[in-house]
């Protein structure tokens, strides 16, 4: 492999200009229209033609706020038979009268079994890699 950069055949600004193209292409799909829409609201931006033409100032705080908001929507699926787990522990253990121990030692374990039980890497970065578009 052919590396021009690191062979000094090629300046700074010209490895940037050609690596930015596939980072344009990647971030445009990735990026939801909503966020782009409202970033160039914010920066009262002209509006572009086509994709291609979307600046690099607008598309970079777009495609952040979309991965943040996949990141939030994932930990959130996780979270919610967890909450529902330590509320049920929770419960057990007030109506057995041990209020002095803590829940979260008894539903630890469970978590983990959950976790194990349904397989719980591979349905992450099944979902983290299915919220890729190709």
């Amino acid at each position: 492999m052919r590396l021009p950069y690191m062979a000094d055949e090629m300046g700074t600004l010209d490895a940037v200009k050609r690596a930015s193209v596939p980072f344009h292409e990647f971030m445009v799909a990735q990026t939801r229209q909503t966020d782009l829409d409202m970033f160039a609201q914010i920066s009262e931006a002209e509006p572009v033609d086509s994709a291609e033409d979307i600046p690099f100032s607008l598309l970079l705080p777009a495609f952040m706020t979309s991965e943040l908001k996949t990141a939030f929507q994932i930990g959130f699926m996780i979270l919610i038979p967890f909450i529902v787990l330590d509320l049920v522990v929770a419960s057990l253990l007030m109506s057995m009268g041990m209020m002095m121990l803590s829940p979260m030692i008894i539903s630890l374990p469970f978590k983990i079994m959950l976790f194990v039980l349904i397989d719980g890497w591979p349905l992450i970065m099944g979902t983290l890699a299915s919220s890729f578009y190709v």
